[in-house]
């Protein structure tokens, strides 16, 4: 098996839980303390919804905050309007994007961006690969 698996930089332990698990409807596979009692740094935990999977780390090292990653979908619409009933508003409307995506953005509360995004065409004439 091969797979890349991004890291995005939390803060807030807390919120950041509660943004991808009760906002983006993520579960929680695993969680990794320092100390078996520790409650909340460092952790590194690794979050999962079908498919998809990222890790959020609070370790020193991993990462700053304000990272991008984009995660493909079969409906973005269907994820937005699925958002909006978890109080998650992106910024913005879903765009077509001349590269071929159709494409929402959201922040989680340490500025991380997520491109929640679907390949909806073959990119435009003129662009590069």
């Amino acid at each position: 098996m091969s797979a890349a698996v991004a890291t995005l930089r939390i803060g807030d332990y807390q919120a950041a839980r509660r943004f991808y698990v009760d906002g983006l409807g993520f579960a929680v596979d695993w969680e990794w303390r320092d100390a078996p009692d520790a409650r909340g740094e460092p952790v590194f935990l690794q979050i999962s919804r079908g498919p998809l999977r990222l890790y959020l780390s609070r370790r020193d090292g991993d990462g700053t905050p304000g990272g991008l990653v984009y995660l493909y979908v079969a409906d973005v619409d269907g994820w937005q309007a699925e958002l909006l009933r978890r109080g998650i508003v992106a910024e913005g409307p879903p765009v077509d994007q001349a590269w071929g995506n159709r494409e929402l953005r959201v922040r989680d509360p340490d500025g991380n961006q997520l491109c929640i995004c679907a390949v909806i065409a073959d990119p435009a004439p003129g662009g590069s690969s």
